[in-house]
């Protein structure tokens, strides 16, 4: 490294560069993710540009509205629209979600260009974030899904098992979920998958407690991890489980229950922030296809993915630079 480039002012630039979204934010007991379709004419991606551009300074008009609760929000933007919007070529792995096909489940590829994850402490904040969005994307844009998330008892899932215990701490959570050297135009950046699970809350209630941990892998009232199978049937924990000669992978999984209770609607919202798109890839090829094969995740058996988009997070700098 040249003196130049390591100088404090060089250092400096360059972490405002990369300096992330709010990746690795706490979870929060409320949250939204908002899926929309990006028009294609010229119009509609110079609004769009504008929109994304001013994303800080949205963020702030709310945040500025409270001082007792947290407020953030990530960007995603998916391959499909990259290009057209930044005229940059696309982060290594960044490339559409595969849909992936096991002998009994699907993995199920879905559109979307752009992900808002919005976290916050009271759905107030979430409501006038994304109504003053809304407004300003107009008509360049349509929603394609949009989900209120809340924080079950204890941080559980509505399959009553705490959800999210594996996630890395400390100095290990950017480690996991930021790029880094290995794509330099992209670092401070991260993958982010998406999948809405809808479960057979009746199928799952009627098994045995003993037939429900067996298949997450810890006990449901203590969340105490249960040994690794080592052959057959896998539990869901350990197939989620990434390793090779260097280790383990980790992912960031900032999961959230969503419900709509009269039309008989229960489930997950899985959103994975990973430093290599490969990891969750791999996760979920375990899971749907088996680890062996045909011996699948058996919580797909009460918990059916009903969408499944991949995006990246990009830099907050690459975000307002878009706006011109």
């Amino acid at each position: 490294m040249s003196q130049s480039s390591s100088s404090p002012q060089s250092m400096g630039r360059r972490a405002l560069e990369t300096e992330p979204q709010y990746i690795n934010s706490p979870m929060t007991s409320a949250a939204a993710f908002l899926i929309l379709a990006v028009k294609d004419d010229s119009h509609s991606l110079a609004t769009v540009r504008s929109v994304i551009g001013s994303t800080d300074d949205l963020i702030k008009d709310v945040q500025v509205r409270t001082i007792e609760v947290q407020f953030t929000c990530n960007v995603g933007i998916s391959s499909r629209i990259w290009s057209a919007l930044s005229g940059k070529p696309m982060p290594k792995e960044l490339a559409p979600f595969k849909e992936i096909k096991g002998a009994k489940h699907t993995a199920v590829s879905t559109e979307g260009d752009l992900l808002y994850h919005i976290r916050a402490g009271s759905a107030d904040l979430i409501i006038e974030f994304e109504k003053l969005l809304l407004e300003a994307f107009g008509d360049s844009v349509t929603a394609l899904d949009d989900v209120a998330g809340f924080r079950y008892f204890n941080g559980r899932d509505l399959l009553e098992f705490v959800d999210g215990t594996a996630n890395p701490v400390g100095l290990a959570l950017p480690e996991a979920t930021i790029v880094g050297d290995e794509d330099p135009d992209y670092a401070g950046g991260s993958y982010v998958v998406i999948q809405k699970y809808l479960h057979n809350m009746a199928a799952w209630r009627a098994q045995k407690v003993e037939t429900q941990e067996a298949i997450i892998g810890r006990t449901k009232f203590d969340n105490v991890e249960l040994p690794d199978a080592t052959e057959g049937q896998k539990s869901h924990k350990t197939l989620c489980t990434i390793e090779d000669s260097q280790g383990e992978y980790d992912i960031l999984r900032d999961n959230m229950p969503f419900a709509v209770p009269g039309k008989g609607e229960y489930g997950t919202y899985f959103i994975g922030y990973c430093r290599y798109l490969w990891v969750i890839e791999k996760m979920l090829e375990r899971m749907f296809i088996g680890n062996p094969p045909p011996l699948h995740d058996r919580i797909l058996d009460f918990s059916t993915a009903v969408s499944g988009v991949t995006f990246f997070v990009p830099a907050r700098k690459f975000l307002s630079d878009l706006g011109g």
